[in-house]
């Protein structure tokens, strides 16, 4: 089981940038790129939030899941 993190394809559709979306939500570029690659164990459901308000997004447009 996969989860695919596709948050880049979402701040191509909104027009936005990593480093604008970091620094409207509070976090490091350096946190949003983990996040971005999937490198990361889990997210907490108020960086997803701020994330989807800030895109104006649900958290299945970020995450989808594939089997294996």
């Amino acid at each position: 089981m996969t989860i695919q993190v596709n948050l880049d394809l979402m701040l191509v559709k909104r027009k936005t940038s990593s480093r604008e979306l970091a620094a409207a939500i509070g976090l490091s570029e350096t946190n949003l790129s983990l996040i971005k690659s999937g490198k990361i164990k889990g997210v907490r459901f108020s960086t997803l939030n701020a994330i989807c308000t800030y895109l104006d997004c649900q958290p299945g447009d970020l995450l989808s899941f594939e089997p294996d």
